[in-house]
């Protein structure tokens, strides 16, 4: 028998917070969020209640927890678009076709219920969160900021009838055997060209000082047309630079900025926490803590975070100098490879910086659409 029940108590709260980490626990794939991130879901002055609602469901087989799922009406999405969209997230399920279907019908039945005509997803509160189903590279370790699923996901969703809307896909980025000098002298030229030096910073909290307000302004004119995005607020850039302050290296950043020193375009990386918080399941504890700081002082993998270019700078270039200390970052023995994370498959700007690499796609993501 497989019941669905709307996520009230604490004890149903913690079930849906633990389902995953418990269903994966064994797959050297899986990467948890930090549980403390996670469980701020259900605060009642959560960041992001001022633009959104959302309800969360558990479905239990046989009086046992058998998947979770998250429908959020993500309100200023739908300002933006003038549609009626809910999204859906936080969905896993034992391999069970049936804990699927009736998790959906219940997030589609509560999207009915307050006017709305389309599901999406797997998309948060906003492109700050994971976002996508995994739909190529199971055998891939996902990054920190990304969700892992089983293949049999893509099939119960499509079996009840939802359809591609976009795709991510994510490359592994090494140095080319040749060319790598020849774009440091091309970025130097453009620079000198256009009056354009780079921003320094002492440490994390000097870069965010110095430069946080022009890179969220850059942020927003850069990511508003690209798809599931929506206007930064005071909190959710709050919880960026929360973030960034944690795991920042100056060293991996690159700001560029314009002879009345305005950002007009950066780049921001990091070392991958990935198989720092898979001992623990996402606990901060003291030997999770011991593993992160050793991880970001001699990482082995850089995550790709962040890239924005004010749109005026696109065909000029700019990115040549982002390219060029990328391979930078490279030459250094203990790392391995760059992590592109998710760039969305028409986004034919980031998707031509990766041709200067060695590139290697190894995950691809979708959003799914249904009309209802």
């Amino acid at each position: 028998m497989i019941e669905v029940k709307k996520v009230c108590s604490r004890k149903e709260q913690k079930e849906f917070l633990r389902f995953p980490l418990d269903l994966y626990k064994d797959n050297p794939c899986f990467v948890p969020p930090l549980w403390m991130d996670e469980k701020k879901i259900f605060d009642k002055d959560y960041l992001y209640r001022d633009q959104c609602d959302d309800i969360c469901f558990n479905a239990y087989k046989d009086g046992k927890i058998a998947g979770r799922i998250q429908g959020i009406l993500q309100k200023a999405s739908n300002e933006k678009t003038g549609e009626k969209r809910i999204r859906f997230t936080r969905f896993d399920t034992i391999d069970d076709f049936e804990v699927a279907k009736a998790l959906f019908e219940a997030v589609e039945k509560w999207a009915r219920e307050i006017g709305m005509d389309t599901v999406c997803g797997p998309l948060g509160y906003s492109d700050l969160e994971r976002e996508g189903l995994l739909i190529d590279g199971f055998d891939q370790l996902s990054t920190f900021e990304e969700q892992y699923n089983a293949p049999y996901y893509p099939e119960f969703i499509e079996k009840l009838g939802y359809e591609k809307e976009i795709d991510w896909n994510e490359s592994q980025l090494r140095a080319p055997k040749e060319g790598a000098e020849d774009l440091k002298q091309l970025s130097e030229f453009l620079l000198k060209r256009y009056k354009l030096h780079i921003g320094e910073a002492r440490n994390a909290n000097d870069f965010i000082r110095k430069y946080a307000d022009g890179l969220f302004e850059v942020l927003d004119h850069s990511y508003d047309g690209l798809y599931g995005t929506v206007p930064f607020t005071d909190g959710m850039k709050k919880l960026l630079i929360d973030n960034f302050k944690m795991v920042v290296n100056p060293k991996r950043t690159a700001v560029i900025l314009d002879e009345n020193n305005k950002v007009i375009a950066f780049a921001v990386s990091f070392a991958s926490l990935a198989k720092a918080v898979q001992p623990s399941q996402g606990r901060l504890t003291p030997l999770a803590l011991i593993r992160l700081l050793k991880a970001l002082r001699k990482p082995e993998i850089i995550d790709l975070c962040l890239v924005g270019v004010e749109p005026e700078w696109l065909n000029r270039g700019v990115s040549t100098v982002f390219i060029s200390g990328m391979m930078d970052m490279l030459k250094d023995p203990n790392i391995k490879y760059l992590e592109t994370n998710l760039n969305l498959e028409d986004n034919y700007v980031i998707q031509n910086m990766w041709k200067r690499f060695d590139r290697t796609i190894h995950k691809r993501r979708r959003s799914y659409i249904k009309k209802i």
